[in-house]
């Protein structure tokens, strides 16, 4: 199988797979929280996952700004990187992997629910979500 034909199908499965989880749990807002910053590993890590569900769920709907939360990614990427042990591997991609699922979860929520009130909810919560990282970024 070609390389670009086997990353394309592996793309949209997993797409398929956050859509599917997120609607599945409904999207508990309390998760998608960005955790306090004390712990700047943590914050890094779940900032490299909410990012990375940003870029995935743009894919959707706008590819220029696909392209700019990959760039983001790539920056937190790199600090995650210079930051973490190799003994912190796990653990940073568990929280990358429950931040990713929370912020996929609230933009779909935000995106395709019928309650306007919670997509209004949600949709602010994800962008104070991808705001707190940019901060961060910025900072």
């Amino acid at each position: 199988m070609p390389k670009d034909h086997f990353m394309g199908s592996l793309k949209t499965i997993l797409q398929s797979i956050i859509i599917a989880l997120a609607m599945s749990s409904a999207g508990n807002p309390a998760f998608a929280r960005a955790p306090e910053p004390q712990d700047p590993l943590k914050f890094f890590a779940a900032c490299a996952g909410r990012l990375s569900a940003e870029m995935e769920f743009q894919w959707m709907f706008d590819g220029d700004a696909a392209d700019a939360f990959a760039a983001e990614r790539a920056a937190v990427l790199d600090i995650l990187e210079a930051m973490m042990s190799d003994d912190q591997g796990r653990d940073v991609l568990n929280w990358r992997v429950e931040a990713k699922m929370a912020q996929a979860a609230l933009l779909t929520r935000a995106t395709f629910t019928n309650d306007a009130r919670a997509a209004r909810h949600s949709a602010k919560l994800a962008l104070y979500n991808v705001e707190s990282c940019r901060a961060m970024l910025l900072s």
